[in-house]
């Protein structure tokens, strides 16, 4: 019978174990978990199939891809964050109307890079970034006021 791992009860063992795996990127299958919910919004509303929930997923995309280049994790520059806004802004105005949410042709070629991007940083940013980028998230869903200290580049 196999012997369970014997850890240590000592509460800094403890943090120091949870201290080393927020330097590690998130696990492989919960990244690509995140990844292909990305992948399937964007191929519904390229199809004209999309739903409010699938715009909003991009829309969240748009923000955490934003948030992780922001903490120095991927590239993507201001220009091409206002026109994915821009973009879904559309896509939701569209969708109100007529009930049909669908991205345009230059609409999903910019939301595939920006998946792309999206995918790169789940599977090499740290586990504290993105933890970070999702609390960010999170507190502009629920109206709170952003805090985070705007980084300096050198």
């Amino acid at each position: 019978m196999a012997q369970p791992i014997p850890f240590s009860r000592n509460a800094g063992a403890t943090r120091a174990r949870h201290a080393k795996a927020m330097l590690l990127p998130i696990a492989r299958p919960i990244a690509d978990d995140l990844a292909l919910r990305v992948h399937l919004a964007l191929d519904a509303l390229r199809r004209g199939v999309g739903s409010k929930a699938d715009a909003q997923t991009l829309t969240q995309i748009v923000l955490l891809t934003g948030f992780l280049a922001e903490s120095g994790f991927g590239l993507i520059s201001g220009e091409e964050l206002g026109a994915a806004d821009r973009a879904v802004s559309a896509v939701f105005d569209i969708g109100r109307e007529t009930g049909e949410w669908r991205l345009d042709g230059a609409g999903f070629a910019l939301f595939a890079s920006l998946a792309t991007n999206y995918d790169r940083q789940l599977h090499s940013a740290p586990l504290w970034a993105i933890t970070a980028a999702s609390e960010r998230l999170n507190r502009l869903v629920a109206g709170v006021p952003d805090q985070t200290p705007v980084r300096k580049q050198a």
